[in-house]
């Protein structure tokens, strides 16, 4: 088995489609496929590529691929403090901005803070100096006994939340990062719950206040460093919680009048 066919048959297997199912999607025959896996026949980029759209592969692993079928990446992959990124990435500040007085982050693949706005203050006061220092993992700094977790009014729930989450992620990528945090995360203290949450959402409840999180990426990205980032963004759960950060915004533009 080639290294290409092998890591096709792996990703297919993990998406649990046959043979059959991945060959009707990609327009190939069953025969030409079970090959490819083989190591019987190389397949084209293009193939390859086809392929990898329909098993919904992440372009990080995109290149993979083509790279073990002995070809050059598709994607680039820029840093994040470079020129091609800049446009992108302050519109996706002015979003986080956009989005105050409510908690607003930009996280890459393995949830590292990225950028977030001002009203994440409220989440990081009282978490340990140590879990602020870069990188700043925000799934560590939830559950971490040192981070937000006293503070979260339905841990368990959140906690089981937040691991299941990124298990399907872990699942999807196929990121081996991705499960070592997992592990991690499963090692802290804070129980789970067993029994599917009343209400519409999962509430993060946290302190007085009440939110159910949103998480936004870019919708046609073809660069791997833009596929990987994602804002996850915090709205009001309950009037309550509208009504609190309502009053703190117009204390916010009142203050800033008065100066």
């Amino acid at each position: 088995m080639s290294d290409v066919g092998r890591l096709l048959r792996t990703w297919r297997d993990d998406r649990r489609m046959s043979q059959l199912d991945l060959a009707v999607r990609a327009g190939v025959s069953t025969r030409h496929l079970s090959f490819v896996e083989t190591g019987r026949s190389r397949p084209t980029s293009e193939m390859i590529l086809r392929l990898a759209e329909e098993l919904e592969v992440p372009l990080r692993s995109r290149n993979e691929l083509l790279l073990a079928g002995g070809y050059a990446p598709a994607y680039s992959e820029s840093e994040l403090d470079a020129t091609p990124l800049s446009t992108v990435l302050a519109a996706l500040r002015n979003v986080l901005a956009g989005h105050d007085p409510c908690p607003a982050v930009l996280v890459d693949r393995h949830w590292t803070m990225v950028d977030a706005n001002t009203a994440v203050a409220r989440f990081t006061a009282g978490c340990a100096p140590h879990l602020l220092e870069p990188p700043v993992n925000v799934l560590r700094l939830a559950l971490h006994p040192d981070g937000m977790a006293p503070r979260i009014g339905n841990l368990a729930e959140w906690r089981t939340h937040i691991l299941h989450r990124l298990d399907r992620q872990a699942a999807a990528t196929g990121d081996p990062v991705l499960r070592d945090l997992r592990t991690e995360l499963t090692g802290y203290p804070g129980g789970l719950v067993a029994d599917r949450p009343d209400g519409l959402v999962v509430p993060l409840k946290y302190e007085e206040l009440s939110f159910f999180s949103i998480t936004s990426v870019l919708g046609t990205p073809r660069d791997v460093t833009l596929s990987e980032l994602a804002i996850e963004a915090f709205l009001p759960a309950d009037p309550a919680t509208a009504d609190a950060l309502r009053f703190q915004m117009a204390g916010s533009v009142h203050g800033s009048r008065a100066g």
